[in-house]
């Protein structure tokens, strides 16, 4: 019998998260919580929600980034006897019956790594957070392309994915070096160059919020999500850092990626809202880039 270990990354959630711990409690066999520096107070909210299940609630004292949360708690969940991780944020909230919907996923097709939901945000231009393989790119999945019981992507929105610990022996775990950012697109290139299958059931559904603002263009269907100076920086930097690895993306991939860094930098560096700021963060995002430094943002004097 398949063993599920719910891990949760949080960082100061600005609401009650015991409505999502009750929800995985019911769906998991444990659910451990990886706070990655929250305030005192924001601790003491999350461990006050934890108290209210089975959580177990593991502090790690300041930010590590997004990739070693989930480390720590993936580790956690090895040592409670794990055969699967499902990956979620603090504002991620399964529907009923999805982690049963994922695991049959994984009875469905050979050599699959991991089973992700059908992530949708609840506000008006809400998108529906799946990509497919493209010639160019990883493409968002079109309407006929989901009305399926499973479909093959490119990688998998890390909220609400259901890992299967096996394939993390071969493919390793996430990388920390990115902090945050593109962490679920590199651990998915590496899943697939190991020769793992990425899977999404469509039917298994996920609310989830990016915590971004959005902004609709004339002529574009889809939301452009509006980040804080600092994410800028992340975005930019990783998005180089991927792109230098030359042997996990393919070559047109890695094109594209340089073009949509540059509409990236352009649409964000003339945001009235902190220009100065933003334009200053996604330079020096670009320069560490070029230059490979990667981890944590830190002061410069």
């Amino acid at each position: 019998m398949p063993v599920v270990v719910a891990v949760v990354v949080t960082f100061d959630p600005d609401h009650d998260i015991t409505g999502l711990l009750q929800v995985l409690d019911a769906q998991c066999d444990h659910v451990v919580v990886v706070d990655n520096g929250s305030s005192a107070d924001g601790l003491s909210r999350i461990e006050t929600a934890a108290a209210k299940t089975q959580a177990e609630v593991l502090p790690l004292g300041r930010n590590r980034g997004i990739a070693a949360a989930q480390n720590v708690g993936i580790a956690r969940a090895q040592d409670l006897g794990a055969s699967h991780v499902l990956l979620s944020d603090h504002d991620s909230l399964p529907a009923p019956g999805m982690v049963e919907q994922l695991l049959s996923g994984f009875d469905s097709a050979a050599h699959v790594a991991a089973v992700g939901p059908l992530p949708e945000e609840d506000r008006e231009g809400g998108d529906q957070l799946v990509y497919v393989c493209r010639r160019w790119k990883p493409g968002r999945a079109t309407p006929a392309e989901l009305d399926t019981d499973l479909l093959e992507v490119a990688f998998l929105i890390a909220s609400g994915c259901l890992v299967n610990v096996e394939a993390l022996k071969t493919v390793g775990l996430m990388d920390e070096s990115l902090f945050i950012d593109h962490v679920d697109l590199e651990w998915g290139l590496r899943a697939r160059r190991a020769g793992y299958r990425l899977l999404v059931a469509p039917g298994a559904k996920l609310h989830h919020s990016l915590g971004d603002d959005v902004v609709m263009l004339p002529g574009r269907s889809q939301p452009v999500h509006v980040h804080g100076p600092n994410r800028n920086y992340y975005l930019a930097r990783n998005t180089i850092a991927l792109v230098r690895r030359r042997s996990l993306m393919p070559w047109r991939w890695r094109v594209r990626y340089v073009y949509w860094l540059a509409k990236y930098v352009a649409f964000n560096g003339l945001l009235p809202d902190r220009s100065k700021e933003r334009r200053r963060m996604l330079r020096r995002g670009i320069s560490d880039g070029l230059r490979g430094r990667s981890g944590p943002l830190e002061a410069r004097v």
